[in-house]
């Protein structure tokens, strides 16, 4: 019997599909394919089916946009969860509660309409609200965990919630990308403001990302060093246009990686490539903010 065929088995109503394609998922446009899709209805449904693949020995990885991830190349023999059905958004006064699935321009326009200021700095960001989180999200004036009062997560065989502490955000990192839990969603503490000063500052980001490169990307590679961003750095070494295979260090902005027709594998040994040649030049070792799938 095939994965899917066991999972529909077990799971008659779960919605799930054979064959998911990576390259088509992702904003970089490379890599190999999954067994299964799979997007629960529920944190509780999500539960069940964690605790499953746990107990078979079944692997699987969580995505969301897409958009700050590697996978890999190749066939993976297991299940990628989607978060399409998590579409809450609800204001209560500065609480804002979103769910995983959330698109980060369904958010702002959102926050926007209720007078809800706070998130402007994720504008043009490719996300949804899970995705985000998990990664902590965000640019020099601001970071996802900074908004964050509480997420709710699912792992194999409960639900549960988090305070923000308790989700461990850093620079570009959280428990989530250490620990096999899922976000469903949150509870964002926002500030009122007036729409007219809310979408000043959202043109303002928006006006700031269009000098980034176009393409197949994944947004920065790695995370800035502190007191200085990791693209300088990397340009201070000569490493613009730097080429593996089909994959190129961007000549606009160092920390951006383009695929143009490469796979996964042209890029991962680009990023090892960057990181070796820095770290022989300055002595200084990069930390990757991608995340690698699966």
């Amino acid at each position: 019997m095939t994965l899917h065929g066991l999972l529909k088995e077990r799971f008659p109503h779960l919605r799930a599909g054979e064959y998911f394609d990576f390259a088509r998922h992702t904003s970089i446009g490379c890599g190999g394919t999954a067994a299964v899709w799979a997007a629960p209805g529920s944190g509780e449904e999500l539960a069940v089916v964690l605790a499953f693949l746990r107990e078979k020995g079944i692997p699987h990885c969580f995505l969301g946009a897409g958009a700050n991830v590697l996978p890999r190349d190749g066939f993976f023999d297991g299940v990628v969860f989607r978060f399409t059905a998590f579409k809450e958004l609800k204001a209560e006064g500065r609480l804002l509660r979103v769910g995983a699935g959330v698109t980060g321009g369904a958010l702002l326009r959102f926050a926007e309409e209720n007078c809800l200021a706070g998130a402007e700095f994720l504008t043009g960001i490719p996300m949804t609200a899970g995705g985000a989180i998990a990664m902590n999200a965000g640019v020099q004036e601001g970071h996802m965990g900074e908004l964050v009062s509480r997420v709710f997560c699912a792992s194999a065989g409960r639900c549960f919630p988090l305070t923000a502490r308790e989700c461990a955000f850093g620079e570009k990192d959280s428990i989530f990308l250490h620990e096999d839990i899922a976000v469903l969603g949150a509870e964002l503490m926002l500030k009122e403001s007036f729409p007219e000063e809310i979408a000043r500052r959202r043109c303002y980001f928006r006006t700031k990302r269009r000098a980034l490169p176009k393409g197949r990307s994944m947004g920065c590679v790695f995370v800035n060093l502190e007191g200085e961003s990791a693209g300088a750095l990397i340009e201070r070494c000569g490493l613009k246009g730097l080429r593996f295979g089909g994959a190129r260090v961007s000549e606009i902005h160092a920390n951006f990686i383009l695929n143009e027709g490469g796979t996964s594998a042209d890029v991962s040994a680009l990023i090892g490539l960057v990181k070796e040649r820095v770290r022989e030049e300055t002595g200084i070792l990069l930390r990757e903010e991608v995340r690698r799938l699966p």
